[in-house]
């Protein structure tokens, strides 16, 4: 890969999308927690018991959130702890 799909943040511990392949990446994680959160609200509108679909919901967000970050850790800069600029870090 020539340039990452994500960068590491300027403040703090993560990525941010830092190429169009890392907004589509983005967007398509923010698509389907949006479609997750439709098929919570239509199982419990169609007679799903509420602690099963909430169980369903919650371990799909959880394979989706483990698949973007590993996304981001193959295809971003490797991530740390940042606090910007040298001169904004705090004094120890």
């Amino acid at each position: 890969m020539t340039r990452p799909w994500f960068r590491a943040k300027k403040f703090g511990w993560g990525w941010t999308p830092a190429s169009i392949e890392g907004w589509l990446v983005l967007a398509a994680f923010v698509a389907a927690v949006a479609f997750d959160i439709v098929a919570l609200r239509y199982r419990t509108e169609h007679g799903v018991p509420v602690f099963r679909a909430l169980v369903s919901f919650y371990l799909w967000l959880a394979a989706l959130v483990v698949a973007l970050i590993l996304i981001c850790w193959k295809t971003g800069e490797p991530p740390g702890w940042r606090w910007g600029n040298e001169h904004d870090r705090p004094q120890s």
